[in-house]
């Protein structure tokens, strides 16, 4: 979901009820519960066509934010016109991140099993680096988060060692 969609759906969850609940106060004492009715769906319709506007621009700003991406980069399709070549570099771009995601993995599991205990002070900075961006490419910043106190107490308790 794009952020322009979500801001849409900020403003306009219930918005025709939100227009109709303060409304109502000053609807006229003489208004019949009829008449009432049919401006409350007057106001909930238009509500309803305003949000879809806003909807229809958001998808439109999504559409046109990936074929701006499209043009630059190209797509896999493009690759394939370079013969067997094109044929490895489609390859190779699918299977970066699970290549990465298991260097990483093995990585780990060898530090923290201590099979990589002799390493220098600027070794284990790396490996730190080396897993923050890998893990903040497959898995985004909320990933990283979500690890960052495990390591964070893991290399305490290794330090008090």
């Amino acid at each position: 979901m794009s952020f322009l969609s979500k801001v849409t759906d900020f403003f306009t969850g219930g918005l025709g009820e939100k227009i109709v609940d303060g409304v109502q106060a000053y609807f006229p004492p003489d208004m019949t519960p009829e008449q009432k009715a049919k401006l409350e769906i007057a106001i909930k319709d238009q509500s309803h066509k305003r949000e879809v506007e806003l909807l229809t621009l958001a998808t439109e700003q999504d559409e046109e934010f990936n074929n701006r991406i499209r043009d630059l980069e190209g797509t896999a399709k493009d690759l394939t016109q370079f013969g067997w070549l094109g044929r490895i570099v489609v390859f190779l771009r699918g299977c970066q991140r699970p290549v990465w995601g298991g260097l990483v993995m093995y990585m780990d599991v060898q530090w923290f099993n201590g099979n990589w205990s002799g390493l220098s002070e600027q070794q284990e900075s790396a490996l730190w680096v080396i897993n923050i961006l890998v893990l903040g490419f497959l898995f985004g910043e909320r990933a990283v988060k979500n690890v960052m106190p495990f390591m964070t107490q893991f290399m305490k308790q290794r330090a008090q060692k």
